[in-house]
């Protein structure tokens, strides 16, 4: 697989009009840019220093080089520069939109003046909008295993934050620590106050999370890697077309799927369940959104046409408003009829 996958992706996968709904801004931050950060707050380090973060061996450890990295956010200044970087990535990706995850839980966790860093992050979005033409929304993403009360206060600044690009709220972390059952009065509120819903489900716990997002009406599933045990549970998400977000090299690296061969992703498709591709923590996994198409190409004979669906769907699964879906849909469909 390796080797295959030493090659760059293809200029179709490349040129593919795209949309990515399950990537995280802190999980995003390239090496090169963490060492920029932390000499510019004064560290006297270097870059294979910097690189030693960026290491793991499983789930547990990549949450923790995850930790580790956030650390070196300090001022607004910083988080303007990381979201603006990721638009430049996804630019040249061709990722006309994206839906991106902050780690709001870990900022509040920290006591970080959080009024501040979102002034910060709009920057860079209002930035990178302006000179890469990318449309950007972001999720505020709680720590599942800090309780619901901690989540609540994120969704709580969510909807403070509602009418500048924040469109949903998730919550991610150690599934097996913090089953969503717990968050019951946290969504239904969000629900209420305008949110939409999504939640990492069937990462690291049974179906029976995903079940438990589903029941919190979430409505797109991160991840949802271990639904296959469950052929009931990949009916129900078939027939209510419940987006699942799929990051393939995420599973891989993080050693919770064991080879590409044993991931669900092309089980799901042929169910007829509505999967989008994705990237998660890019930086961390050492991947890029077209690298995951080809890597679906390569490890499930996914061809052009299949990609294409794939790559429609991530349009269809966001949660732009309609009329802006819309156009995102007319201009794929212009593109991948040419």
């Amino acid at each position: 697989m390796s080797s295959a996958l030493d090659r760059l992706p293809s200029s179709f996968l490349r040129q593919l009009p795209k949309a990515e709904l399950h990537l995280h801004l802190e999980g995003a931050i390239e090496p090169a840019t963490l060492l920029e950060l932390r000499q510019r707050h004064g560290d006297r380090i270097t870059l294979s220093e910097v690189d030693q973060l960026y290491l793991y061996n499983d789930f547990q450890g990549f949450l923790l080089a995850f930790k580790n990295i956030t650390e070196h956010l300090r001022t607004p200044e910083d988080y303007e520069l990381i979201a603006y970087r990721l638009m430049q990535r996804l630019k040249e990706e061709n990722v006309l939109h994206a839906e991106v995850y902050v780690s709001v839980g870990v900022c509040l966790w920290r006591k970080q003046d959080f009024a501040a860093i979102f002034e910060g992050l709009d920057r860079g979005r209002m930035r990178g909008a302006r000179d890469f033409g990318i449309s950007l929304l972001w999720i505020f993403d709680a720590v599942r295993q800090l309780g619901p009360e901690a989540a609540q206060n994120v969704f709580e600044l969510a909807v403070r934050y509602h009418d500048r690009e924040v469109v949903g709220i998730g919550i991610g972390g150690d599934e097996l620590k913090a089953p969503p059952e717990l968050f019951r009065d946290a969504y239904a509120w969000a629900a209420d106050h305008g949110m939409r819903l999504t939640a990492h489900a069937g990462e690291t716990g049974p179906p029976e999370s995903v079940w438990g997002a589903l029941n919190l009406r979430a409505e797109r599933i991160g991840h949802g890697l271990t639904a296959f045990h469950d052929p009931d549970l990949v009916e129900e998400l078939a027939q209510r077309q419940v987006p699942v977000e799929i990051c393939i090299t995420s599973n891989l690296r993080t050693g919770l799927c064991p080879n590409v061969a044993d991931h669900p992703a092309k089980s799901y498709f042929d169910q007829g369940v509505m999967i989008t591709l994705n990237s998660d923590d890019p930086a961390i996994f050492g991947t890029t959104l077209a690298r995951e198409y080809q890597l679906a190409q390569q490890a499930f004979a996914f061809t052009d046409e299949h990609l294409r669906e794939l790559a429609r769907n991530s349009f269809e699964a966001s949660f732009l408003p309609a009329e802006k879906k819309l156009e995102f849909l007319n201009l794929f469909d212009a593109a991948a009829a040419r």
